[in-house]
């Protein structure tokens, strides 16, 4: 059982959702504010979620093609410019820099937003020919945004993140990368984070600024929220006409070409938290844990116990096993405490008796089941245990986002559902914007999610009774 002293420091979930997820970001020290305002300071116990996330991702990328980069982290206002619909959406967002080595700048910078307009300016260059294509790169970096609100992990001014970018001679084989990325995000959530996601095309109204398309991954949280968690965009000719990018193909003839960007931040960690954590704290998928096993040894007083603890630790590790030992002197129940305040998956206890009977007690994070284990057989059943807990925590994850996704047919159907319950509502709309914004007024902030392409609910709008066109996911978000 978890010591009192640490759960009575976390608020319960039912009771104050918000005041619950801060309280387990601040006891777990995964981060916490700056004296920079707006921005946080990764400790880390956060940290090394976001470099097995890095780690992960990133071989995945590879696999594909993608290569990585790095560009500056200032851009110039006037390639800022180059591309309108760009810089207007966000322009709110944007801090500039106009002095440098105490002299005004001759022409003010911005910090990144985001980096379309880099890759741009590389690519003028480095695009003359078809054989100079596609070029499949991408940077894990920071972004500056002056938000005015701030969570942690899901919304500071400045946050980590990896954005993709790719250059392609033609419309098809862009729309196939931005396709491939927005399925390697979704594989990812629900292989390595045990994480549904629910995933589609966004409305116009809500794509990304210069994109022609976007397509998104919108994982539910425990209140029944989304967060929309990754992105993949396609761009079209758009910036590389701005930027003047053109290829001579096999008869030099000249041609535009095509772009995607597609990007993954921090606030996946934040999802992480609000899917699977309890009242006791943070819950972490074995895939993705830093620690996958917490060996505590009991009366490690006694002749033996620590350098059983010990010789049970390496086993773990020559097996490939994320664990370490907790030999310091604190209670058994505050180390235990401890280890399910940090999400470990599985924690390993061990004294003379367990010793003598050649067995350890292997305790489960999400459950807390009990499971007798023989040392003789601790490497195969330690992996199929940690294996057990990242299917159980993705089936009851997705039982919840099953459970909490209903369809409407008319608005009172839909208010109905908004007033007596949280999740997402599915429903049919015509593919006007102002029916979607005199939903989201309606409902009390159900916007759209992204654009569902089942069979049609209905032959008519939700909204205005017109004739549908597609399905969406309503819901409200972070």
């Amino acid at each position: 059982m978890a010591n009192d002293k640490f759960v009575e420091k976390i608020t319960s979930r039912e009771d104050d959702f918000a005041k619950w997820y801060t309280d387990v970001v601040k006891e777990a020290k995964l981060c916490d504010y700056s004296s920079v305002k707006g921005c946080l300071n990764y400790l880390p116990n956060g940290y090394a979620i976001w470099e097995n996330i890095q780690k992960n991702l990133d071989q995945r990328f590879k696999e594909t093609g993608v290569r990585n980069v790095q560009l500056p982290m200032v851009i110039p206002e006037s390639l800022l410019q180059k591309e309108k619909d760009h810089i207007e959406g966000f322009a709110p967002e944007v801090a500039w820099v106009t002095e440098g080595g105490g002299e005004k700048l001759e022409e003010k910078c911005c910090i990144r937003p985001t980096s379309e307009t880099l890759f741009c300016d590389v690519w003028k260059n480095e695009v003359k020919s078809y054989r100079d294509l596609p070029l499949v790169w991408n940077q894990w970096c920071s972004v500056f945004r002056w938000e005015k609100t701030t969570r942690p992990f899901l919304r500071s001014r400045e946050f980590l993140w990896q954005e993709g970018h790719t250059i392609h001679a033609t419309h098809e084989e862009a729309e196939k990368r931005t396709i491939n990325m927005w399925n390697i995000y979704k594989d990812f959530f629900e292989q390595e984070l045990a994480i549904p996601v629910v995933t589609g095309r966004k409305t116009e109204s809500e794509k990304f600024a210069g994109a022609e398309a976007t397509y998104t991954v919108e994982a539910m949280m425990h209140d029944g929220k989304s967060l929309q968690s990754a992105t993949s965009h396609f761009f079209g000719s758009g910036f590389p006409d701005a930027f003047d990018i053109k290829y001579l193909d096999k008869n030099n003839k000249l041609h535009s070409c095509y772009e995607t960007s597609w990007g993954l931040s921090t606030r996946t960690i934040g999802a992480i938290i609000m899917v699977h954590g309890d009242d006791s704290g943070l819950v972490l998928p074995p895939r993705i844990a830093p620690i996958q096993a917490r060996i505590i040894p009991i009366a490690q007083h006694k002749e033996g116990v620590l350098e059983k603890a010990q010789e049970l630790l390496q086993k773990l590790k020559d097996i490939n096993i994320r664990c370490d030992l907790d030999d310091t002197d604190k209670t058994p129940g505050f180390k235990y405490s401890e280890q399910e305040m940090l999400g470990i998956p599985i924690r390993i206890e061990i004294g003379p008796r367990d010793i003598e009977q050649n067995e350890i007690i292997v305790v489960r994070r999400t459950d807390r089941q009990k499971i007798t284990v023989k040392i003789d057989e601790l490497e195969t059943r330690i992996k199929e245990i940690l294996e057990s807990i990242q299917n159980d925590m993705y089936q009851n994850a997705k039982s919840f986002l099953d459970h909490h996704i209903f369809e409407a047919t008319t608005m009172e159907e839909f208010k109905t559902i908004v007033e007596k319950e949280i999740g997402f509502v599915k429903a049919a709309w015509c593919g006007n914007s102002e029916c979607e914004d005199q939903v989201k007024a309606d409902t009390n902030g159900f916007g759209s999610r992204c654009i569902d392409e089942s069979k049609l609910l209905s032959d008519k709008c939700i909204c205005c009774g017109k004739e549908a066109k597609h399905n969406v996911i309503w819901g409200k978000s972070y």
